[in-house]
């Protein structure tokens, strides 16, 4: 861990101590930081597929597929039969 992340964890630790006794301010906190830490996740995601040449590939092919007509209409439930 650097100095920099080291002085931020601890900026914002101390932050969260102050609003800590505040039961609406911690859920607007932790509502922020869960959106922060999904768009990160996305991020990492997006950043891993793109890194593979086969999986850019296969989106590639997917994205055609589509354009030409070849996607297939799936229900979300039906994904894990």
């Amino acid at each position: 861990m650097t100095a920099t992340q080291l002085q931020l964890n601890s900026e914002l630790f101390g932050a969260l101590q102050i609003i800590s006794e505040d039961e609406g301010l911690m859920k607007k906190a932790v509502k922020s930081l869960k959106r922060l830490a999904s768009k990160k996740r996305a991020m990492d995601e997006t950043e891993y597929m793109m890194s593979s040449p086969a999986m850019m590939e296969i989106l590639k092919q997917g994205q055609e597929d589509i354009k030409n007509g070849k996607g297939k209409i799936v229900a979300i439930e039906d994904l894990w039969k």
